[in-house]
């Protein structure tokens, strides 16, 4: 299990710049497949308290992440898991790494955890001096958006290079939530209608 503080910025963006941007880059030939399926419990204790839980699939293995809130940005908890541990949580909600079970315990979760659906995104990423540029284009209960993200280890100034990035390509800046609440949130509208 590894934990780390994910610092980002991101912006909504229209197909349109979201191609743009591949192009500017010169990306085309390094967009990469990957899919996220998301867990809570029936009543979203989980997204309630600010937090989230996925597997991350991509060609090389799954990962299983808790996304929770930190002083600066979100603190992910990560374990490798095997297919037979998938298995038992899109089956029956079952975790089986100590230390996940660990890192949920404080949410006092008193419904079984059950997968809500999947998140698939077509990534492409490019290191910058002052972050990770990466872009998604993402597909989800018959949705399809597009974003752009920066990773930083900086706040402070990686705020003010997203900032430049933006202007640099004619950019407005339009606040883009983190994929697992634009798909929460969507999740929960169509539930309650």
């Amino acid at each position: 299990m590894t934990q780390e503080v994910e610092i980002e910025f991101k912006s909504m963006l229209t197909k349109d710049e979201y191609e743009k941007l591949i192009q500017a880059y010169k990306l085309e030939d390094q967009v990469r497949w990957q899919a996220n399926d998301y867990f809570d419990t029936p009543t979203f204790q989980l997204k309630k308290q600010g937090a989230a839980l996925r597997i991350r699939e991509k060609k090389h293995g799954q990962v299983l992440t808790l996304k929770q809130p930190n002083e600066v940005g979100l603190l992910e908890t990560h374990a490798s898991i095997t297919e037979e541990e998938a298995e038992d949580l899109f089956k029956y909600g079952i975790i089986h790494d100590d230390q996940m079970k660990q890192a949920l315990a404080p949410f006092q979760l008193n419904a079984a955890l059950e997968h809500l659906g999947r998140l698939e995104t077509n990534r492409a990423e490019h290191q910058t001096e002052d972050g990770l540029l990466v872009l998604d284009e993402s597909h989800y209960l018959e949705t399809t958006d597009y974003e752009i993200e920066f990773e930083v280890t900086n706040e402070e100034a990686g705020k003010r290079a997203f900032e430049r990035l933006l202007a640099e390509h004619g950019l407005p800046y339009r606040p883009a939530k983190n994929k697992i609440v634009r798909f929460m949130e969507l999740k929960m509208s169509r539930s309650e209608g």
